[in-house]
């Protein structure tokens, strides 16, 4: 009886896996936001965020989980923002560490600033775990939309944010 229960959670769990694999959600094209959000740390993410930002397809935008020693003009000169739009529309958050904060700090800024609908920028395999920690940290009127950065993550990249998807949906579930 053990045995099968085991057989059958470790069968659910390579189904799931399969599943996350090919089920990569893709970019999004046109869709308007009041916000973007793009927390840090996956290659190509801040670029679409303020591609997303450039083409008006939002107005302002938070890049969350930046590391304290940045300085917006180093982050304007390395992405090739005016500082007149790094001013106006880029806010730096520093207080994140992961995923988790990343939603935490998502949610203080987006009370601040009114915001009603956003976009979510992260990479393809990171997507489900930061959608899932920042649906659950905002408020029910705010809609969030995914847009992925395409990306070839390695076999180990999948089963590891797989697993912490995996752990990460489980906590919000049964907190504490």
């Amino acid at each position: 009886m053990m045995r099968r229960g085991l057989a059958l959670v470790l069968m659910i769990w390579l189904l799931g896996f399969v599943w996350f694999i090919f089920a990569l959600p893709q970019p999004l094209e046109g869709e308007k936001t009041d916000a973007v959000v793009v927390p840090t740390g996956g290659k190509g993410r801040i670029a679409r965020g303020l591609e997303v930002l450039d083409t008006g397809l939002a107005e302002k935008m938070l890049i969350t989980g930046v590391d304290p020693e940045v300085k917006p003009g180093e982050l304007a000169a390395e992405y090739d923002v005016a500082m007149a739009q790094m001013d106006c529309c880029v806010t730096l958050g520093f207080a994140a560490v992961d995923t988790h904060t990343n939603a935490l700090e998502t949610a203080a800024w987006i009370a601040q600033h009114d915001v009603k609908s956003l976009r979510l920028v992260t990479t393809d395999w990171h997507m489900a775990r930061a959608s899932g920690e920042l649906d659950s940290a905002l408020p029910d009127e705010v809609t969030l939309i995914e847009d992925s950065v395409s990306s070839e993550p390695s076999l180990s990249t999948m089963f590891l944010e797989y697993n912490k998807l995996i752990i990460s949906t489980l906590s919000r579930m049964w907190p504490g």
